[in-house]
């Protein structure tokens, strides 16, 4: 059997198009689009329209609209369709491996792009990059994530670690392990964060036993325990402000 002409994930083009070349009017439109994007920005595309950006290179033969429309319906909007899970992607026709690629290399950029603000920096006075870091990073997520953010004496933010990976409801959080890993960095201080899939913040009984566990522990060894952030889907609850802690 001869190869195929495309990628899987490839439209193929009907038979009057050379498969060599774009059709005229997707390539005029791609240019358009690429050139509203970088003389005005991002803020003047709407989310289909960013994510048709992102498709023309997985996609460099198709009118890749219509599946960006697919995937904002499917997933609701920018933020939670690049960081869907690949086999949830793949479930939306049209999408392939090349199209969850570009789109999980979209994500890992702005993770790592959010993490650069805060790593090594103060956290006192980078505390809005550190939630914004905290959203981009596990507000999308649908199990959920407990990291720990490490802290020298001058808060200093000196590492960032998951602990561990869980259900939907639940992630076991072993408190030797989180004040063991604080004396092997010889940190001074940490920060909790875990996210809620359900997108309420609203800590569960377990999740105030564990903090207070946690706490308990680090006192004993000289640490402090700055604060435990619960991610939503588009809000946090810290448990300093609330009295929990």
């Amino acid at each position: 059997m001869p190869l195929p002409l495309f990628d899987s994930d490839e439209a193929r083009v009907t038979d009057h198009v050379d498969a060599g070349r774009q059709p005229s009017y997707i390539r005029d439109h791609r240019k358009r689009l690429r050139d509203r994007f970088m003389s005005a920005g991002a803020q003047a595309l709407p989310d289909y329209e960013l994510l048709e950006l992102i498709l023309f290179r997985a996609m460099p033969r198709r009118d890749v609209k219509p599946l960006a429309r697919d995937l904002l319906d499917r997933f609701g909007d920018f933020n939670r369709v690049v960081s869907a899970p690949p086999e949830q992607l793949l479930e939306i026709h049209g999408v392939g491996e090349t199209v969850v690629c570009e789109l999980k290399v979209v994500e890992a950029a702005a993770h790592r792009l959010a993490r650069a603000r805060v790593m090594q920096r103060q956290v006192i006075s980078s505390w809005d990059a550190l939630l914004d870091y905290c959203h981009t990073a596990m507000a999308h997520r649908e199990t959920e994530q407990f990291r720990v953010f490490y802290l020298d004496r001058k808060n200093i933010l000196i590492a960032d670690e998951e602990q561990a990976r869980g259900t939907v409801d639940h992630v076991p959080v072993y408190p030797r392990e989180v004040v063991k890993r604080a004396l092997h960095l010889n940190a001074s201080a940490l920060i909790l964060v875990h996210n809620h899939p359900s997108g309420d913040p609203t800590p569960s009984q377990a999740d105030i036993d564990m903090t207070a566990q946690i706490n308990a522990a680090a006192e004993v060894l000289g640490l402090t325990l700055h604060d435990h952030i619960i991610i939503g889907k588009s809000c946090e609850l810290s448990f300093r402000a609330q009295g929990l802690l």
